[in-house]
């Protein structure tokens, strides 16, 4: 077994989270889950071996969190979203003190992912 670690991000509308997540970043749903159709939905969704949970639960999770994500070929991937034209978000790609490429998105939900791209010295 592998260990992860697998962040749990508090979304509030499904349709927004699926706009965001999957149209605009390209990630895909693993699995969804509902205790029944009036349920609020907990999901997995990924982006290569990026895996993150989204949880309409009021329980899991505050919104306003931040996820540093370390990923390669962050310049093409910034390109990819740009040309998207997600009239929500217009990233730029950020050159960090800390020698390293960063792309920083915000969610409907205020919850911050930061895409990172370390550079070598």
């Amino acid at each position: 077994m592998t260990n992860k670690v697998i962040p749990v991000l508090r979304i509030f509308d499904y349709n927004k989270a699926k706009e965001f997540y999957c149209d605009w970043l390209g990630f895909k749903i693993d699995w969804e889950h509902r205790f029944d159709d009036n349920s609020p939905i907990y999901m997995q969704i990924s982006l290569g071996d990026i895996l993150l949970h989204l949880s309409e639960h009021h329980g899991d999770s505050s919104p306003g969190a931040k996820v540093l994500i370390q990923y390669d070929g962050l310049e093409a991937y910034h390109q990819e979203l740009i040309a998207k034209n997600y009239k929500y978000n217009k990233p730029g790609l950020e050159h960090a003190f800390w020698n390293a490429l960063t792309v920083t998105v915000s969610d409907p939900f205020y919850n911050k992912l930061e895409f990172n791209e370390p550079k070598e010295q």
